[in-house]
């Protein structure tokens, strides 16, 4: 059942609602992929017998953000196990009304966890309608959950898909976005912990992306930068694609990303970073034209001041007691 109200302009759906996660949980898996899921004939891959291989292999994840879930999306569900699913969106955006197209925005989650609040929010500016990585053909825009880990202590999730393409007038939609983006970040989760997540198509060595920007906007760190950079950003320059050596190294640099950042509530540690090699065929032929992102996290809830101090007094009390 689909229920909107509106926040901060837009309209939100409840995709589900239940209990914080289990008392003792401190990890969580999370996944970004793009499926490539337009229609057979303009896909990048082959969705009608792909997307079938996909659907049991998300469920090892915790938290999973798709892009591009267009035109398959029930091959694409039809074996999940989670118990949280946003509704496909099936809008048309202005260019589908007029070529009788209605994909929507092809961003979906699958999770473990319930979450509320789940938000659509299509981009103010877009380039390129069947040429330019054809944006403005589907309403690509971002999507954003929260999961609340224990009273007060939430954890706001963004999935976005980014314009794609190298022309100038691609840049500039593209910065449009990244701004976009943050500035929803800025506006709807201030004292929230952060992630961020999904198919960029930027990159930090770009001139004319402006990754950086937002990280600093955001107070967000890039999990890939963190884990394997040691904290230092690629600097504007050639690409780092040396991704057949390394997938995962140093001078790899994926344009599917995730950031992330913690709240004086909830504190969430990057433990590990990956490229999963198993989402492949029979032969070994990726299921996707791009591989999926994987990161893991290790998440604390703080305890308010005054709760820290009773908790003391308490253990202070037992221990005089024991002796």
């Amino acid at each position: 059942m689909r229920m909107g109200r509106l926040f901060g302009g837009f309209i939100l759906v409840v995709a589900g609602s239940g209990s914080a996660p289990t008392a003792g949980a401190d990890s969580l898996s999370v996944l970004t992929y793009n499926v490539a899921g337009l229609p057979e004939r303009i896909s990048a891959s082959h969705p009608l017998t792909n997307h079938p291989q996909i659907s049991p292999l998300l469920n090892a994840y915790d938290l999973v953000e798709v892009q591009e879930d267009f035109a398959y999306h029930p091959l694409l569900v039809q074996d999940l196990t989670f118990p949280y699913q946003s509704v496909k969106d099936d809008t048309a955006g202005a260019a589908g009304e007029q070529l009788g197209f209605a994909f929507g925005d092809g961003l979906n989650t699958f999770s473990k966890l319930p979450f509320s609040e789940f938000t659509r929010i299509t981009w103010d500016e877009c380039f390129g309608l069947f040429t330019n990585g054809s944006d403005c053909l589907t309403p690509k825009g971002l999507s954003f959950q929260r999961h609340e880990f224990a009273p007060g202590a939430f954890l706001d999730v963004y999935n976005w898909h980014a314009d794609a393409g190298s022309a100038e007038e691609d840049r500039a939609a593209r910065r449009s976005n990244t701004r976009q983006l943050y500035q929803a970040i800025l506006d709807n989760s201030a004292g929230n912990a952060v992630i961020v997540l999904g198919d960029t198509n930027s990159r930090f060595t770009r001139d004319g992306d402006v990754l950086p920007e937002m990280l600093a906007a955001a107070s967000l760190s890039d999990v890939w930068t963190e884990l394997v950079r040691g904290g230092v950003l690629p600097a504007i320059g050639a690409s780092l694609t040396d991704c057949g050596t390394d997938p995962t190294g140093a001078s790899c640099e994926r344009i599917d990303k995730i950031f992330f950042r913690s709240s004086a509530s909830l504190s969430l540690e990057a433990l590990e970073y990956d490229v999963p090699s198993h989402f492949v065929d029979a032969l070994g032929v990726p299921l996707s034209d791009h591989e999926p992102v994987f990161a893991r996290f290790e998440w604390r809830v703080v305890p308010e001041p005054g709760s820290v101090t009773l908790l003391g007094a308490g253990l202070a009390l037992l221990a005089r007691r024991r002796n």
